[in-house]
């Protein structure tokens, strides 16, 4: 059997990390080795402490860069402050994973989100996936796409950020006698990229014909059974982090309708003084298991990770999203542009959220909308989709 590595790279949260052990997982009962380097290891312990797999410090740039746009256009200007301003600081972060792969001899690197990986596999000559949602798997053949299409950004600042990108890279292959890269896109792509998400939720728009979709890979995390407060409202499964300006005002305009909900807030399961006291509003204390809220929930609120939103649309459950970042904003986008839900991205926080909520709950449009999309991507679980995205694995193994 192979030596498969894992490594993640950029990107904050733990989906990454969950779905790289749904995969682990898959690798290990096929009876290959598997092994990970992760952005952070501190932070995941909790998932992955029961993986019986072998974990590193993925090499990072640790430094501030000073002088770049305050707002990301593309996945270029993403890149430049992560370690490919300049070549130098670039090779070293590479030959940390060259001294890596050299140490642990994998017969082939998965990257989530991990583009210097797949740089030093390429200079190697080790073959290579990229797994993940749409936002960090970019269309291959064109430049890297505008990620804020709704201000003016230049073409020339989008094509200078990518040249500076891709010279980097390419630097750095010569260096090793690698070939270059004929684009800034296949920095991020590998020799296959497989698309852990559904088109219904793509970034870039691309359409279900455009590409192969594995569908989104994901570690169900157990947790407490659902425990709705009493009473007759539709019941709102809320999962809300405090940063959020307007989570209090979400929550204040549910119980004001008169919604059950069960809210999951870290902060206040982290002993933080509730937002929102109200008999409707109950927070749990720990995660709740989600396929059993879902399934009882007529509403789902969150923050529009996919992991999230994948779960609720799949129960047939319509989202009002909140995002908090970019990627999030632009899965919220693609997501109310075919009905499954509401973006409240441009809403202020002291808005009229009790429209929006009873919106959300009146208009017949949203449920339907949510149980077609449900119906419609009912034929495989999650673990047939992670075994579906191995058995690509293994096929880049047989080159």
């Amino acid at each position: 059997m192979a030596h498969i590595h894992l490594a993640w790279e950029l990107g904050g949260g733990l989906g990454h990390a969950g779905r790289l052990k749904m995969l682990a997982r898959v690798l290990l009962a096929r009876g290959h080795r598997v092994t990970m380097s992760l952005r952070d290891l501190g932070r995941t312990e909790r998932v992955l402490a029961d993986l019986p797999v072998p974990r590193f410090q993925a090499p990072l740039w640790l430094h501030r860069t000073e002088g770049l746009p305050p707002h990301q256009a593309s996945l270029a200007e993403v890149l430049l402050p992560a370690g490919y301003l300049e070549v130098p600081g670039l090779a070293g972060l590479v030959g940390g994973w060259r001294a890596l792969f050299g140490h642990i001899a994998p017969h082939l690197v998965v990257a989530d989100y991990a583009p210097t990986a797949l740089l030093a596999a390429r200079s190697l000559g080790i073959r290579s996936c990229a797994v993940g949602i749409g936002f960090t798997l970019p269309p291959p053949d064109r430049p890297l796409p505008c990620l804020r299409d709704w201000e003016t950004v230049t073409p020339q600042r989008l094509a200078s950020a990518e040249e500076q990108v891709l010279n980097a890279a390419n630097t750095v292959l010569e260096l090793h006698g690698a070939p270059p890269l004929p684009n800034a896109a296949r920095l991020l792509l590998g020799d296959a990229a497989l698309l852990s998400t559904w088109p219904e939720f793509d970034h870039y728009g691309r359409t279900a014909h455009a590409a192969t979709w594995y569908g989104p890979v994901y570690m169900a995390l157990g947790g407490a059974a659902p425990a709705w407060p009493a009473g007759q409202g539709p019941r709102v499964f809320a999962y809300l982090k405090h940063g959020h300006p307007a989570h209090a005002a979400v929550l204040r305009a549910l119980a004001d309708e008169g919604c059950r909900v069960l809210c999951y807030l870290p902060e206040v399961a982290g002993c933080r003084a509730v937002p929102v006291d109200s008999p409707l509003i109950r927070y749990a204390p720990q995660p709740v298991a989600l396929d059993a809220a879902l399934a009882a929930a007529d509403l789902c609120v969150s923050h529009a990770g996919e992991a999230m939103l994948a779960q609720a649309l799949e129960a047939g459950v319509p989202v009002l999203m909140l995002p908090m970042q970019l990627e999030q904003f632009l899965a919220a986008r693609r997501v109310e542009a075919w009905g499954g839900g509401v973006s409240a991205a441009r809403m202020q926080p002291d808005g009229d959220w009790r429209t929006v909520v009873r919106t959300l709950l009146d208009d017949g449009r949203y449920r339907a909308a949510a149980a077609a999309f449900a119906q419609q991507r009912a034929g495989q679980t999650v673990l047939q989709r992670a075994q579906a995205t191995v058995d690509a694995f293994e096929r880049q193994l047989a080159h």
